[in-house]
């Protein structure tokens, strides 16, 4: 910029952006010769075109043009919606408004000039730069160097002991048919503040490292690592043994021991049954089906219910009733009796599951997240009712 050849040579600043537009062209289709002005919103584009452009599309078009398109796609429109340099909140306002009143899916606005570096206008903001006046006078001052600060905070948190004394659980459950047993302690508040892991068929080797897993889980919770942070770190790793968990009222399949314990913890103190295959509304007695399987009971007790009605002869005669005599049950012909009644009992239970599942329209696919048999179908892909996840769709 400190020196200018046509200038030194005598030309004007008009004489320059004459040859500029002769040479470089006007970047616009408007005042072009054996145009019609009629024919030029064929021409219409994002933004004003170069130096001598007045004529753009406005956002408005921008949204009914994906609106005519929307109905044939599935998903969103990946389209920007361009605003000129001097659009407002309201027009923003009015932009959203008006693409929640033709049902697109998607709004991407951009306002123009909002981005430090956008190629679209630079060589017209260079000519723009060429063409304003630059008193000879003024000095180049030296660009001040920008400093960029950060400031960094060293947090260093305390452990918070345990109490010598503390409550917790064990639960003890199996795992792909392994035992596990899953020890807990808390604070005084109720917090998670330590767990220990046992492992009833696994070797030395496999038994160190869960100890050790268990140990650096318990430091990270006494050094304020929310529990969350680790139930969404470790839920739904996927290694064996894994598979049908039992013992357990709440979860049923378990991708991992890892899995299985991060979700009992979730459950337990966090609150999330949306881990559970289990909700606790499913265990309440007044649900469909029995809360626990009925027993039988005790000799005396089956004495008692076997109950024998007299028959008062007086009142009808010999004619039309015939005499019965009841037949006293044994303890065992009453025990046999029930398990057969047991028996049907749980067939129809297990023939009434078949068709709530059929009704349902599960597949008997297993989950890959969860472990779970509830899959359906989802277009071209099965997607999981337990954990909500899909095996390739969206």
């Amino acid at each position: 910029l400190s020196f200018n050849l046509l200038e030194f040579i005598g030309f004007t600043k008009e004489e320059i952006r004459q040859a500029n537009d002769y040479v470089c062209g006007t970047m616009t289709v408007e005042n072009a010769p054996f145009l019609k002005e009629k024919d030029y919103p064929v021409f219409d584009c994002a933004n004003k075109c170069g130096r001598y452009g007045k004529r753009y599309l406005s956002y408005e078009s921008h949204i009914k043009i994906m609106a005519a398109a929307q109905p044939f796609i599935s998903g969103a429109i990946s389209k920007t919606i361009n605003l000129p340099e001097n659009a407002t909140i309201d027009h923003v306002k009015d932009a959203y408004n008006l693409s929640w009143k033709l049902m697109i899916k998607a709004n991407a606005l951009y306002r123009d000039g909002s981005k430090l570096s956008q190629p679209l206008n630079s060589v017209l903001e260079i000519l723009n730069f060429e063409d304003s006046e630059i008193p000879k006078s003024e000095e180049k001052k030296e660009e001040a160097v920008k400093v960029t600060e950060k400031i960094i905070y060293r947090y260093l948190s305390q452990r918070r002991k345990l109490p010598t004394r503390r409550a917790g659980y064990t639960q003890k459950a199996m795992v792909g048919g392994h035992k596990v047993y899953l020890r807990t302690g808390e604070y005084e508040d109720g917090q998670l503040g330590e767990i220990f892991i046992d492992m009833h068929k696994e070797g030395a080797a496999f038994r160190s490292l869960m100890n050790a897993f268990a140990i650096s889980i318990s430091l990270g919770l006494q050094h304020g690592v929310p529990l969350e942070e680790f139930v969404e770190a470790f839920t739904f790793f996927k290694f064996e043994p894994n598979g049908i968990v039992s013992g357990n009222q709440h979860i049923k399949m378990g991708t991992s021991v890892i899995d299985y314990i991060f979700r009992e913890l979730a459950i337990t103190y966090l609150g999330r049954y949306d881990l559970a295959q289990v909700s606790p509304e499913d265990l309440r007695g007044d649900e469909i089906g029995r809360s626990k399987p009925q027993t039988v009971g005790t000799d005396s007790s089956l004495q008692s219910t076997v109950i024998t009605k007299e028959i008062n002869e007086s009142t009808v005669t010999p004619t039309s009733v015939k005499t019965f005599t009841p037949t006293p049950l044994s303890v065992t012909e009453v025990i046999a009796r029930a398990e057969v009644l047991t028996a049907k009992v749980a067939v129809s239970s297990e023939s009434s599951s078949k068709e709530e599942a059929r009704i349902k329209g599960y597949t008997g696919d297993s989950c890959l997240e969860c472990g779970s048999f509830q899959m359906v179908r989802n277009g071209s892909c099965l997607k999981c009712i337990s954990c909500g996840s899909t095996t390739g769709c969206s």
